[in-house]
């Protein structure tokens, strides 16, 4: 029987995330879940591809969403009360123009102080009617696509043994920055297949494969690039028709609800892999 096994959310895109033991999942995904993004002084999205010092930024949202808490190492931790109501900002997220709340000069200057070049802060507006594609359609907030990023055990069990026949290391889920982590598919990569899934109260249905980038070659604990790995190896085992390389898979919020680490993820369709 497949079960949540690690429930994530990444309050800031880009930046560390938080392992919760439940969680209510929203039409956008997992409460808070990137609904903060850091942009240059232009708008213009950072990711940890240019930027990966990102991930050394360990944020927190009181769970009344009032309170942001941001941590980093060699900074002194600061809490930014949270503006939804403030004038928009037009940002830049893959080419696409949005709007963001800006949430002021000092989390500017501390993150201009982290990252070591000039930064804001914008949050979601809750007007944001951002759409998402893929074979079912949603929201997000700042994801890079769809609203929930789910992982198997197996599949990461699977690249770990490919690693090591290259004589690489087996490397951490962190590297993939999922939402949900899954154990109890034997198969690896069962995820692919899932098409209508319940879990909790939620239900998930899917959008597409999780096409993967350099993000995933940058330690999640360092903050620094480290390597070539894991993308050398997926390339060898996980081409997509289309170019790159895919692990894990991406679904929209069919129905919202509570997740709990512990549940069934109870599948209700079943498709064919689209790699």
């Amino acid at each position: 029987m497949a079960r949540v096994v690690e429930l994530l959310y990444y309050p800031v895109k880009g930046c560390a995330g938080t392992s919760i033991a439940e969680a209510v999942l929203t039409p956008a995904g997992i409460a808070h879940d990137r609904a903060f993004m850091v942009t240059d002084e232009g708008g213009v999205f950072r990711s940890q591809r240019r930027d990966p010092r990102l991930a050394a930024v360990r944020p927190v949202v009181r769970a009344d969403g009032e309170i942001l808490t941001l941590r980093a190492p060699g900074a002194a931790p600061l809490d930014v009360a949270v503006d939804t109501s403030g004038a928009r900002r037009e940002v830049t997220l893959f080419k696409n123009p949005y709007r963001g709340i800006d949430q002021g000069d000092e989390a500017a200057a501390w993150l201009t102080g982290v990252l070591g070049a000039p930064s804001r802060l914008v949050r979601v507006p809750p007007e944001h009617d951002r759409v998402t594609d893929g074979m079912t359609p949603g929201t997000s907030g700042w994801a890079d696509s769809s609203a929930v990023h789910l992982l198997s055990r197996s599949s990461l069990e699977l690249l770990g043994r490919k690693l090591a026949e290259g004589g690489a290391e087996p490397l951490p889920m962190s590297r993939f920055r999922p939402n949900v982590v899954v154990d109890g598919w034997d198969e690896p990569h069962t995820e692919d297949r899932v098409r209508r899934a319940v879990v909790g109260d939620a239900v998930l249905g899917y959008a597409k494969l999780a096409v993967r980038c350099a993000v995933t070659t940058v330690d999640q604990e360092a903050g620094a690039k480290a390597g070539v790995e894991p993308l050398r190896t997926l390339a060898r085992y996980r081409r997509a028709r289309g170019g790159g390389v895919v692990f894990g898979a991406k679904f929209a919020v069919v129905r919202g609800g509570k997740l709990s680490v512990g549940d069934e993820v109870a599948v209700e369709e079943w498709g064919e892999s689209e790699r």
